[in-house]
Protein backbone atom coordinates (compact mmCIF):
# COMPACT_ATOMS: atom_id res chain seq x y z
CA UNK A 1 0.00 0.00 0.00
CA UNK A 2 2.70 2.75 0.97
CA UNK A 3 4.15 1.55 -2.40
CA UNK A 4 1.21 2.30 -4.11
CA UNK A 5 0.95 5.53 -2.45
CA UNK A 6 4.34 6.59 -3.41
CA UNK A 7 3.92 5.38 -6.87
CA UNK A 8 0.75 7.80 -6.69
CA UNK A 9 1.98 10.77 -5.14
CA UNK A 10 5.44 10.52 -7.57
CA UNK A 11 2.32 10.37 -10.95
CA UNK A 12 0.59 12.71 -9.20
CA UNK A 13 3.72 14.93 -9.26
CA UNK A 14 4.66 14.36 -12.70
CA UNK A 15 1.53 15.74 -13.87
CA UNK A 16 1.72 18.51 -11.89
CA UNK A 17 5.04 19.18 -13.34
CA UNK A 18 4.14 18.43 -16.74
CA UNK A 19 1.19 20.78 -16.06
CA UNK A 20 3.78 23.61 -15.65
CA UNK A 21 5.65 22.67 -18.00
CA UNK A 22 3.04 22.86 -20.73
CA UNK A 23 1.52 26.29 -18.99
CA UNK A 24 4.95 27.56 -19.05
CA UNK A 25 5.36 26.68 -22.65
CA UNK A 26 2.24 28.33 -23.46
CA UNK A 27 3.12 31.53 -21.96
CA UNK A 28 5.77 32.47 -24.06
CA UNK A 29 3.36 32.56 -27.24
CA UNK A 30 0.51 34.61 -25.22
CA UNK A 31 3.17 37.21 -24.11
CA UNK A 32 4.79 36.87 -27.43
CA UNK A 33 1.22 38.02 -29.73
CA UNK A 34 0.89 40.68 -27.00
CA UNK A 35 4.20 42.31 -28.19
CA UNK A 36 4.38 41.15 -31.69
CA UNK A 37 1.96 39.27 -33.62
CA UNK A 38 4.81 37.13 -35.07
CA UNK A 39 4.22 33.55 -36.46
CA UNK A 40 7.29 31.24 -36.00
CA UNK A 41 8.23 31.46 -39.32
CA UNK A 42 8.23 35.01 -38.84
CA UNK A 43 10.04 35.22 -35.58
CA UNK A 44 14.19 35.25 -37.18
CA UNK A 45 13.23 37.98 -39.56
CA UNK A 46 11.46 40.17 -36.90
CA UNK A 47 14.35 39.96 -33.98
CA UNK A 48 16.98 40.63 -36.67
CA UNK A 49 15.17 43.73 -38.17
CA UNK A 50 14.27 44.70 -34.66
CA UNK A 51 17.83 44.42 -34.22
CA UNK A 52 19.43 46.28 -37.46
CA UNK A 53 16.97 49.22 -36.87
CA UNK A 54 18.33 49.27 -32.96
CA UNK A 55 21.99 49.93 -34.50
CA UNK A 56 20.90 52.02 -37.14
CA UNK A 57 19.29 54.64 -34.91
CA UNK A 58 21.87 54.23 -32.46
CA UNK A 59 24.35 55.37 -34.71
CA UNK A 60 21.88 58.25 -35.80
CA UNK A 61 21.04 59.50 -32.67
CA UNK A 62 24.67 59.99 -31.43
CA UNK A 63 24.76 62.43 -34.41
CA UNK A 64 22.02 64.11 -34.45
CA UNK A 65 22.35 66.86 -31.60
CA UNK A 66 25.77 66.91 -32.73
CA UNK A 67 24.21 68.52 -35.82
CA UNK A 68 21.79 70.24 -34.60
CA UNK A 69 24.06 72.18 -32.53
CA UNK A 70 26.73 72.79 -35.63
CA UNK A 71 23.88 74.03 -37.30
CA UNK A 72 22.62 76.97 -35.03
CA UNK A 73 26.60 77.47 -34.18
CA UNK A 74 26.77 78.28 -37.77
CA UNK A 75 23.88 80.91 -37.34
CA UNK A 76 20.53 80.05 -38.16
CA UNK A 77 20.59 82.93 -41.04
CA UNK A 78 22.83 80.61 -43.05
CA UNK A 79 20.37 77.27 -42.50
CA UNK A 80 18.50 78.04 -45.50
CA UNK A 81 21.70 77.66 -47.30
CA UNK A 82 22.73 74.70 -45.65
CA UNK A 83 19.48 72.86 -46.69
CA UNK A 84 20.28 73.62 -50.31
CA UNK A 85 23.90 72.08 -49.71
CA UNK A 86 21.74 69.05 -48.15
CA UNK A 87 19.79 68.97 -51.50
CA UNK A 88 22.58 68.80 -54.06
CA UNK A 89 24.70 66.44 -52.10
CA UNK A 90 21.31 64.51 -52.36
CA UNK A 91 20.75 64.41 -55.69
CA UNK A 92 24.70 62.68 -56.31
CA UNK A 93 24.23 60.95 -53.30
CA UNK A 94 20.83 59.05 -55.14
CA UNK A 95 22.24 58.40 -58.44
CA UNK A 96 25.54 57.01 -56.79
CA UNK A 97 22.79 54.27 -54.52
CA UNK A 98 20.79 53.65 -57.84
CA UNK A 99 23.47 52.75 -59.79
CA UNK A 100 25.03 49.99 -56.86
CA UNK A 101 21.11 48.80 -57.10
CA UNK A 102 21.44 48.71 -60.75
CA UNK A 103 25.08 46.13 -60.54
CA UNK A 104 25.03 44.36 -56.95
CA UNK A 105 22.82 42.13 -54.55
CA UNK A 106 20.68 43.76 -51.68
CA UNK A 107 23.30 41.82 -49.30
CA UNK A 108 26.14 43.61 -51.55
CA UNK A 109 25.16 46.86 -52.13
CA UNK A 110 23.68 47.78 -48.37
CA UNK A 111 27.04 47.19 -46.31
CA UNK A 112 28.74 48.82 -49.61
CA UNK A 113 26.57 51.95 -48.92
CA UNK A 114 27.26 51.90 -45.39
CA UNK A 115 30.56 51.79 -45.31
CA UNK A 116 30.80 54.81 -47.16
CA UNK A 117 28.92 56.52 -44.61
CA UNK A 118 31.63 54.77 -42.15
CA UNK A 119 34.65 56.39 -43.97
CA UNK A 120 32.76 59.76 -44.24
CA UNK A 121 32.65 59.98 -40.27
CA UNK A 122 36.04 58.97 -39.82
CA UNK A 123 37.08 61.75 -42.39
CA UNK A 124 35.05 64.25 -40.34
CA UNK A 125 36.02 62.80 -36.92
CA UNK A 126 39.84 63.94 -38.49
CA UNK A 127 38.97 67.12 -39.53
CA UNK A 128 37.26 68.05 -36.83
CA UNK A 129 40.40 67.27 -34.54
CA UNK A 130 42.65 68.64 -36.61
CA UNK A 131 41.50 71.81 -38.00
CA UNK A 132 41.37 75.53 -35.38
CA UNK A 133 38.22 76.29 -34.22
CA UNK A 134 37.98 79.18 -37.30
CA UNK A 135 38.33 76.41 -39.80
CA UNK A 136 35.54 74.19 -38.17
CA UNK A 137 32.64 76.57 -38.50
CA UNK A 138 32.63 75.60 -42.33
CA UNK A 139 33.28 71.81 -41.29
CA UNK A 140 30.27 72.18 -39.32
CA UNK A 141 27.94 73.43 -41.70
CA UNK A 142 28.98 70.56 -44.12
CA UNK A 143 28.77 67.99 -41.43
CA UNK A 144 25.48 69.53 -41.14
CA UNK A 145 24.56 68.90 -44.81
CA UNK A 146 26.38 65.55 -44.41
CA UNK A 147 24.02 64.19 -41.84
CA UNK A 148 20.83 65.21 -43.44
CA UNK A 149 21.93 62.83 -46.18
CA UNK A 150 23.10 60.69 -44.02
CA UNK A 151 20.39 59.82 -42.01
CA UNK A 152 18.07 59.70 -44.94
CA UNK A 153 20.35 56.85 -46.93
CA UNK A 154 20.51 54.33 -43.94
CA UNK A 155 16.96 54.79 -43.35
CA UNK A 156 15.66 54.56 -46.44
CA UNK A 157 17.92 51.13 -47.08
CA UNK A 158 16.97 49.58 -43.96
CA UNK A 159 12.99 50.40 -44.88
CA UNK A 160 13.85 49.32 -48.50
CA UNK A 161 14.73 45.77 -47.33
CA UNK A 162 11.93 45.58 -44.25
CA UNK A 163 9.72 45.89 -47.22
CA UNK A 164 11.40 43.47 -49.69
CA UNK A 165 11.37 40.81 -47.02
CA UNK A 166 7.40 41.36 -45.50
CA UNK A 167 4.28 41.46 -47.34
CA UNK A 168 1.53 44.15 -46.85
CA UNK A 169 -0.44 41.80 -44.73
CA UNK A 170 3.28 41.01 -42.60
CA UNK A 171 3.93 44.98 -42.52
CA UNK A 172 1.33 45.68 -40.52
CA UNK A 173 1.72 43.03 -37.73
CA UNK A 174 5.39 43.85 -37.24
CA UNK A 175 6.67 47.00 -38.61
CA UNK A 176 5.40 48.52 -35.25
CA UNK A 177 7.58 46.43 -32.99
CA UNK A 178 10.47 46.55 -35.78
CA UNK A 179 10.12 50.62 -34.99
CA UNK A 180 9.81 49.43 -31.08
CA UNK A 181 13.86 48.47 -31.84
CA UNK A 182 14.93 52.16 -33.88
CA UNK A 183 12.92 53.96 -30.78
CA UNK A 184 14.83 52.37 -28.17
CA UNK A 185 18.32 52.89 -30.41
CA UNK A 186 17.20 56.53 -31.33
CA UNK A 187 16.95 56.72 -27.07
CA UNK A 188 20.63 55.28 -26.17
CA UNK A 189 21.85 57.40 -28.60
CA UNK A 190 20.27 60.34 -27.67
CA UNK A 191 20.99 59.39 -23.95
CA UNK A 192 25.01 58.92 -24.86
CA UNK A 193 25.15 62.45 -26.58
CA UNK A 194 23.14 64.00 -23.27
CA UNK A 195 25.57 62.55 -21.14
CA UNK A 196 28.85 62.73 -22.74
CA UNK A 197 28.59 65.43 -25.14
CA UNK A 198 30.41 67.89 -22.38
CA UNK A 199 32.62 65.15 -20.32
CA UNK A 200 34.05 63.31 -23.50
CA UNK A 201 33.38 66.24 -26.45
CA UNK A 202 30.99 65.36 -28.99
CA UNK A 203 33.79 64.87 -31.85
CA UNK A 204 35.13 61.58 -30.59
CA UNK A 205 31.03 59.95 -30.55
CA UNK A 206 31.98 59.76 -34.30
CA UNK A 207 33.95 57.04 -34.06
CA UNK A 208 31.00 54.94 -31.35
CA UNK A 209 28.52 56.16 -34.57
CA UNK A 210 30.35 54.32 -37.06
CA UNK A 211 31.33 51.53 -34.79
CA UNK A 212 27.59 50.97 -34.21
CA UNK A 213 27.06 51.23 -38.41
CA UNK A 214 29.30 48.44 -39.16
CA UNK A 215 27.84 45.86 -36.63
CA UNK A 216 24.48 46.99 -38.78
CA UNK A 217 26.10 46.48 -42.17
CA UNK A 218 26.95 42.67 -40.85
CA UNK A 219 23.19 41.85 -39.58
CA UNK A 220 21.88 41.88 -43.45
CA UNK A 221 23.37 38.70 -44.50
CA UNK A 222 21.63 36.79 -41.64
CA UNK A 223 18.00 37.54 -42.64
CA UNK A 224 16.74 34.67 -44.04
CA UNK A 225 15.52 34.98 -48.12
CA UNK A 226 11.69 33.06 -47.44
CA UNK A 227 10.10 32.41 -44.75
CA UNK A 228 8.79 29.30 -45.52
CA UNK A 229 9.99 26.06 -43.22
CA UNK A 230 11.18 23.89 -46.17
CA UNK A 231 14.56 24.74 -47.20
CA UNK A 232 15.44 27.42 -49.68
CA UNK A 233 15.29 25.85 -53.49
CA UNK A 234 19.07 27.51 -55.51
CA UNK A 235 16.30 29.14 -57.99
CA UNK A 236 14.25 31.15 -54.61
CA UNK A 237 17.67 32.37 -53.18
CA UNK A 238 18.82 33.20 -56.87
CA UNK A 239 16.03 35.55 -57.59
CA UNK A 240 15.57 37.11 -54.49
CA UNK A 241 19.28 37.83 -54.27
CA UNK A 242 19.89 38.90 -57.54
CA UNK A 243 20.73 42.30 -59.18
CA UNK A 244 17.97 44.41 -59.62
CA UNK A 245 18.85 45.78 -62.81
CA UNK A 246 17.20 48.48 -64.45
CA UNK A 247 18.69 52.00 -65.26
CA UNK A 248 20.00 54.36 -62.43
CA UNK A 249 16.90 56.59 -63.09
CA UNK A 250 14.17 54.63 -62.58
CA UNK A 251 12.92 55.94 -59.19
CA UNK A 252 12.80 59.22 -61.08
CA UNK A 253 10.95 57.99 -63.83
CA UNK A 254 8.50 55.39 -62.26
CA UNK A 255 7.90 57.84 -59.39
CA UNK A 256 6.45 60.77 -61.99
CA UNK A 257 4.58 57.99 -64.05
CA UNK A 258 2.58 56.63 -61.12
CA UNK A 259 -0.54 58.34 -59.43
CA UNK A 260 -0.12 56.02 -56.26
CA UNK A 261 4.05 56.89 -55.87
CA UNK A 262 3.24 60.50 -56.83
CA UNK A 263 0.89 60.76 -54.27
CA UNK A 264 3.49 59.40 -51.47
CA UNK A 265 5.79 62.32 -52.60
CA UNK A 266 3.18 64.92 -52.42
CA UNK A 267 2.75 63.41 -48.49
CA UNK A 268 6.24 63.59 -48.42
CA UNK A 269 6.31 66.76 -49.48
CA UNK A 270 3.86 68.52 -46.81
CA UNK A 271 5.22 66.89 -44.08
CA UNK A 272 8.71 68.06 -44.86
CA UNK A 273 7.46 71.30 -45.47
CA UNK A 274 5.61 71.93 -42.50
CA UNK A 275 8.91 69.99 -40.24
CA UNK A 276 11.42 72.48 -41.67
CA UNK A 277 9.41 75.46 -40.74
CA UNK A 278 9.23 73.50 -36.94
CA UNK A 279 12.43 72.74 -36.59
CA UNK A 280 13.64 76.69 -37.65
CA UNK A 281 11.37 77.61 -35.07
CA UNK A 282 13.19 75.30 -32.40
CA UNK A 283 16.18 76.83 -33.92
CA UNK A 284 15.28 80.46 -33.20
CA UNK A 285 14.19 79.27 -29.32
CA UNK A 286 17.11 77.78 -28.82
CA UNK A 287 19.50 80.56 -30.09
CA UNK A 288 17.27 82.85 -28.07
CA UNK A 289 17.38 80.65 -24.76
CA UNK A 290 20.85 79.20 -24.89
CA UNK A 291 24.35 80.80 -25.46
CA UNK A 292 26.71 77.56 -25.11
CA UNK A 293 27.17 75.21 -27.37
CA UNK A 294 27.37 72.50 -25.12
CA UNK A 295 24.16 73.68 -23.62
CA UNK A 296 22.03 73.68 -26.76
CA UNK A 297 23.45 70.07 -27.75
CA UNK A 298 22.42 69.07 -24.31
CA UNK A 299 18.52 70.78 -24.72
CA UNK A 300 18.41 69.17 -28.28
CA UNK A 301 19.30 65.65 -26.79
CA UNK A 302 16.93 66.29 -24.05
CA UNK A 303 14.22 66.53 -26.79
CA UNK A 304 15.06 63.68 -28.32
CA UNK A 305 14.97 61.55 -25.06
CA UNK A 306 11.40 62.84 -24.67
CA UNK A 307 10.27 61.70 -28.37
CA UNK A 308 11.73 58.73 -27.95
CA UNK A 309 10.14 57.62 -24.84
CA UNK A 310 6.86 58.58 -26.40
CA UNK A 311 7.33 56.97 -29.20
CA UNK A 312 8.00 53.56 -27.67
CA UNK A 313 5.02 53.39 -25.72
CA UNK A 314 2.98 54.28 -28.89
CA UNK A 315 4.59 51.78 -31.31
CA UNK A 316 4.23 48.60 -28.50
CA UNK A 317 0.85 49.50 -27.54
CA UNK A 318 -1.13 51.12 -30.14
CA UNK A 319 0.96 51.28 -34.00
CA UNK A 320 0.29 47.66 -35.11
CA UNK A 321 -2.91 47.43 -33.64
CA UNK A 322 -3.91 50.61 -35.33
CA UNK A 323 -2.64 49.71 -38.47
CA UNK A 324 -4.95 46.54 -38.61
CA UNK A 325 -8.01 48.06 -36.93
CA UNK A 326 -8.21 51.58 -38.85
CA UNK A 327 -6.22 50.69 -41.69
CA UNK A 328 -3.28 52.62 -43.54
CA UNK A 329 -4.79 55.33 -44.78
CA UNK A 330 -6.45 56.53 -40.95
CA UNK A 331 -2.78 55.48 -38.84
CA UNK A 332 -1.10 58.04 -41.39
CA UNK A 333 -3.45 61.11 -41.04
CA UNK A 334 -2.91 61.01 -37.70
CA UNK A 335 0.70 62.98 -37.87
CA UNK A 336 -0.99 65.49 -39.74
CA UNK A 337 -4.14 66.04 -37.38
CA UNK A 338 -1.06 66.68 -34.52
CA UNK A 339 0.21 68.82 -37.13
CA UNK A 340 -2.90 71.03 -37.44
CA UNK A 341 -3.89 71.26 -33.29
CA UNK A 342 0.04 71.91 -32.73
CA UNK A 343 0.51 74.61 -35.09
CA UNK A 344 -2.87 76.13 -34.61
CA UNK A 345 -1.91 76.04 -30.47
CA UNK A 346 1.73 77.56 -31.28
CA UNK A 347 -0.03 80.52 -33.24
CA UNK A 348 -2.04 81.82 -30.64
CA UNK A 349 0.28 80.66 -27.88
CA UNK A 350 4.11 81.35 -28.97
CA UNK A 351 6.12 79.71 -26.31
CA UNK A 352 9.25 77.40 -25.58
CA UNK A 353 6.51 75.30 -23.70
CA UNK A 354 4.26 74.87 -26.29
CA UNK A 355 6.77 74.45 -28.88
CA UNK A 356 8.68 71.64 -27.23
CA UNK A 357 5.20 69.93 -26.64
CA UNK A 358 4.20 70.11 -30.32
CA UNK A 359 7.70 69.29 -31.35
CA UNK A 360 7.56 65.99 -28.85
CA UNK A 361 4.00 65.11 -30.00
CA UNK A 362 5.17 65.78 -33.35
CA UNK A 363 8.52 63.42 -33.91
CA UNK A 364 6.53 60.98 -31.83
CA UNK A 365 4.08 60.89 -34.10
CA UNK A 366 6.00 60.69 -37.28
CA UNK A 367 8.38 57.67 -35.50
CA UNK A 368 5.58 55.78 -34.20
CA UNK A 369 2.48 56.18 -36.37
CA UNK A 370 3.18 58.08 -39.78
CA UNK A 371 6.67 56.15 -40.72
CA UNK A 372 4.95 52.28 -39.76
CA UNK A 373 2.30 53.13 -41.99
CA UNK A 374 3.98 54.85 -44.64
CA UNK A 375 6.56 52.12 -44.84
CA UNK A 376 3.49 49.70 -45.64
CA UNK A 377 2.81 51.52 -48.29
CA UNK A 378 5.68 50.46 -50.30
CA UNK A 379 4.86 46.81 -49.75
CA UNK A 380 2.73 46.81 -52.20
CA UNK A 381 5.32 48.54 -55.39
CA UNK A 382 7.54 45.96 -57.12
CA UNK A 383 10.90 44.78 -56.24
CA UNK A 384 12.74 47.18 -58.32
CA UNK A 385 10.61 50.15 -57.09
CA UNK A 386 11.10 49.27 -53.19
CA UNK A 387 14.93 50.28 -53.97
CA UNK A 388 15.26 52.87 -56.38
CA UNK A 389 11.71 55.11 -56.02
CA UNK A 390 11.24 54.59 -52.64
CA UNK A 391 14.92 56.15 -51.88
CA UNK A 392 14.32 58.66 -54.47
CA UNK A 393 11.28 59.89 -52.03
CA UNK A 394 12.69 59.16 -48.86
CA UNK A 395 15.83 60.92 -49.94
CA UNK A 396 15.36 63.41 -52.90
CA UNK A 397 11.92 64.23 -52.53
CA UNK A 398 12.46 64.23 -48.53
CA UNK A 399 15.12 67.27 -48.82
CA UNK A 400 13.12 69.13 -52.04
CA UNK A 401 10.62 69.52 -49.14
CA UNK A 402 13.38 70.80 -46.26
CA UNK A 403 14.43 73.02 -49.73
CA UNK A 404 10.74 74.36 -50.39
CA UNK A 405 10.43 74.74 -46.53
CA UNK A 406 13.75 76.41 -46.05
CA UNK A 407 12.94 79.19 -47.88
CA UNK A 408 9.82 79.45 -47.49
CA UNK A 409 10.11 80.13 -44.42
CA UNK A 410 13.07 82.76 -44.75
CA UNK A 411 10.19 84.19 -47.31
CA UNK A 412 7.58 84.97 -44.71
CA UNK A 413 10.37 85.94 -42.39
CA UNK A 414 11.28 88.83 -45.20
CA UNK A 415 7.43 89.91 -45.47
CA UNK A 416 7.51 89.90 -42.00
CA UNK A 417 5.95 87.36 -40.61
CA UNK A 418 6.33 86.08 -37.09
CA UNK A 419 6.84 82.79 -35.23
CA UNK A 420 2.38 83.22 -34.70
CA UNK A 421 2.26 83.83 -38.41
CA UNK A 422 4.05 81.55 -39.74
CA UNK A 423 2.18 79.05 -37.61
CA UNK A 424 -1.26 79.83 -39.26
CA UNK A 425 0.46 79.09 -42.37
CA UNK A 426 1.22 75.69 -42.15
CA UNK A 427 -2.25 74.93 -41.02
CA UNK A 428 -3.81 74.30 -43.98
CA UNK A 429 -1.05 72.99 -45.72
CA UNK A 430 -1.88 70.30 -42.35
CA UNK A 431 -5.34 70.19 -43.70
CA UNK A 432 -4.41 69.10 -47.35
CA UNK A 433 -2.14 66.65 -46.02
CA UNK A 434 -4.49 64.91 -43.79
CA UNK A 435 -7.03 64.22 -46.96
CA UNK A 436 -4.14 62.95 -48.74
CA UNK A 437 -3.39 60.37 -46.37
CA UNK A 438 -6.83 58.76 -46.62
CA UNK A 439 -6.57 58.90 -50.60
CA UNK A 440 -3.68 57.06 -50.16
CA UNK A 441 -5.08 54.34 -47.82
CA UNK A 442 -7.54 54.14 -50.09
CA UNK A 443 -5.50 53.63 -52.73
CA UNK A 444 -3.64 50.77 -51.44
CA UNK A 445 -6.72 48.56 -51.06
CA UNK A 446 -7.03 49.00 -54.35
CA UNK A 447 -3.86 48.27 -55.84
CA UNK A 448 -3.75 45.50 -53.67
CA UNK A 449 -7.17 44.12 -54.93
CA UNK A 450 -5.81 44.71 -58.54
CA UNK A 451 -2.74 42.50 -57.54
CA UNK A 452 -5.05 39.60 -56.21
CA UNK A 453 -6.94 39.59 -59.34
CA UNK A 454 -4.24 39.38 -61.12
CA UNK A 455 -3.22 36.73 -59.81
CA UNK A 456 -5.82 34.76 -59.47
CA UNK A 457 -6.83 35.17 -63.32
Amino acid sequence: MAAQRDVSASLDMTGESDRRTAAAAGLWPSLRNRVVDARPDEVRATLLGFAYFFLVLTSYSILRPIRDEMGVAGGVENLPWLFTLTLVTMMVANALFAALVTRYSRRRFIPIAYRFFIANLIIYFLLLRSLPAEQQIWVGRTFFSWVSVFNLFVLSVFWAFMADIFSTEQGKRLFGFISVGGTLGAIVGASMTALLARALGPVNLLLVSAGLLEVAAQLVRFFPTTFRNEPESEGEQKRAESPIGGSVWSGLTHSLRSPYLLGICAYMLLQTVTATFLYFQQAEVASRHFTDRASRTAFFAQIDVWVNVLTVLVQIFLTSRLLKWLGVGVTLAALPVISIVGFATLGLVPTIAVLVVYQVLRRAGNFALSRPAREVLFTSISREDKYKAKNFIDTFVYRAGDQVGAWSYAALGWFGLTMTGISFVAVPLAVIWSCLSLWLGRKQVALLAAQERQSAS
